[in-house]
């Protein structure tokens, strides 16, 4: 399949759906001419002002306005200072919802990828873990608020499909952590933390 990046209204929908679709979409990055790309396999949806795990939590700031914008751009945050997290915005323009990119299966630029993140091409953890794949395409606060239907950061639809979406609590947060808002590719080694369950 001729690879097709992912128009805007894929984006303008209830924030799981949006998320069950988007698991094998690929997220590509190209960077002076040289281009990274991996289909994702793992994502955590955070939904409006009522999710504690949310950035919109505490109301609009200077910091999460993305969320509140338009729905097919990168939300793109520094994690604790350390590590550079990608969100793909969703809903509704002013309705506060993304998705969280947890982890992807290396597609091309696997050498980039490895001398970005110090590892072997073939490095089972190249792109698994949210911040270990920022590091992999070479997303930093640059790509915030990047419009994901066209330019150098986007979604491409390369016809590969899971065959079953696997949903569990979201990880690595310390609120809401029983909400079933995480997607997995179904025994995709990729997946990064607990291992996907139904």
């Amino acid at each position: 399949m001729k690879p097709r990046i992912v128009p805007r209204s894929f984006y303008a929908r209830p924030t799981l759906d949006v998320l069950r679709d988007l698991i094998g979409k690929v997220l590509v990055h190209e960077v002076r001419g040289r281009r990274t790309a991996g289909a994702i396999v793992e994502a955590e949806a955070y939904i409006g002002e009522s999710d504690p795990a949310c950035h919109a939590a505490p109301g609009p700031t200077r910091r999460n306005a993305p969320l509140y914008g338009p729905p097919g751009y990168a939300y793109v945050y520094l994690n604790y200072g350390i590590h550079h997290l990608v969100n793909v915005v969703t809903e509704s323009d002013g309705f506060p919802a993304a998705i969280l990119i947890r982890a992807l299966d290396p597609i091309e630029g696997l050498d980039l990828m490895a001398r970005r993140r110090r590892r072997g091409a073939r490095s089972a953890d190249l792109c698994r873990g949210p911040g270990n794949l920022t590091v992999a395409l070479g997303i930093t606060l640059a790509d915030n608020c990047a419009d994901l239907c066209e330019g150098p950061l986007r979604i491409e639809d390369r016809g590969l499909t899971p065959p079953d979406v696997a949903w569990t609590p979201r990880i690595g947060i310390r609120v809401a952590t029983k909400r079933p808002w995480r997607g997995c590719w179904t025994g995709h080694g990729g997946v990064s933390g607990r291992k996907s369950s139904r």
